[in-house]
């Protein structure tokens, strides 16, 4: 047996000309770093795995991904397909009774997510799993419902921090020496079972089709539609869509 502690670096959709965050429902963020360190069942390193990943649904970094994690258009211009990276990970892994360590639970949906968004298999994912933050904060007598960040965990630990935070591999390492202090007999693995959220749900079943929807009002304009034109129309259709500004007239 194996304990896989990885980690992930995401990207968003970035709108510059309304300067807001804009996303796919299907996959809201895309995984652009895969960092992991691989323990053996005393908890010795055996390996790590790092690779960037080459954006493909959201083509530019955005400003504020850039800013926490250094990660640049440059630094995945040339980097491999999910597909790819994907399939090095597996080999990785390598022994399918490995089991995962995480810092929280949201590596482990959004790994599950961007899988499936290509259309890929998660026959041989681990589904065995350690939420190694949760058992931290218990470790470290945290409130119930307060988790503790991994850069806590690790001055409080008094480990040594000599490299970068939001670096899948330098994160996967930090959660690692982690769990090297805290691991004790009453932590047990969990079985992970991917489930959207009602809400992410309706999400992915509601996608505008702007195209159509441009088109439309630039019939009925009789003319081309400016950057202004389409930032309203989009506006006032989301405020129709909520149903903002109804009236309780009901005479007519």
């Amino acid at each position: 047996m194996n304990y896989i502690i990885f980690d992930l670096e995401f990207n968003q959709g970035f709108d510059r000309l309304n300067n807001k965050t804009v996303s796919n429902a299907k996959c809201p963020f895309e995984i652009i770093q895969i960092g992991a360190i691989k323990l053996d069942s005393e908890l010795n390193i055996l390996d790590t795995f790092s690779s960037y990943i080459k954006s493909e649904i959201y083509k530019d970094i955005h400003p504020f991904v850039k800013k926490m994690t250094g990660i640049t258009n440059s630094n995945l211009k040339n980097a491999p397909s999910f597909k790819e990276v994907y399939e090095d990970f597996l080999k990785f892994i390598g022994i399918k009774n490995s089991i995962f360590g995480t810092w929280g639970t949201n590596d482990l949906k959004e790994l599950h997510r961007n899988i499936l968004f290509y259309n890929l298999s998660l026959e041989n994912v681990p589904t065995m799993y350690i939420n190694i933050q949760q058992h931290a904060s218990k470790f470290f007598n945290n409130p119930v419902g307060k988790c503790i960040g991994l850069q806590n965990a690790i001055s409080i630990l008094q480990l040594e921090q000599d490299k970068q935070y939001h670096n899948a591999l330098n994160d996967a390492y930090y959660t690692a020496l982690v769990f090297q202090k805290i691991n004790n007999k009453n932590i047990k693995a969990e079985t992970y079972t991917y489930n959207l959220s009602k809400k992410e749900k309706q999400k992915q079943r509601l996608k505008i089709d702007y195209d159509n929807l441009f088109a439309e009002f630039k019939t009925i304009l009789k003319r081309e539609l400016s950057k202004e034109d389409k930032k309203i129309i989009n506006i006032a259709y989301n405020m129709g869509r909520k149903n903002k500004f109804l009236s309780n007239n009901n005479k007519k």
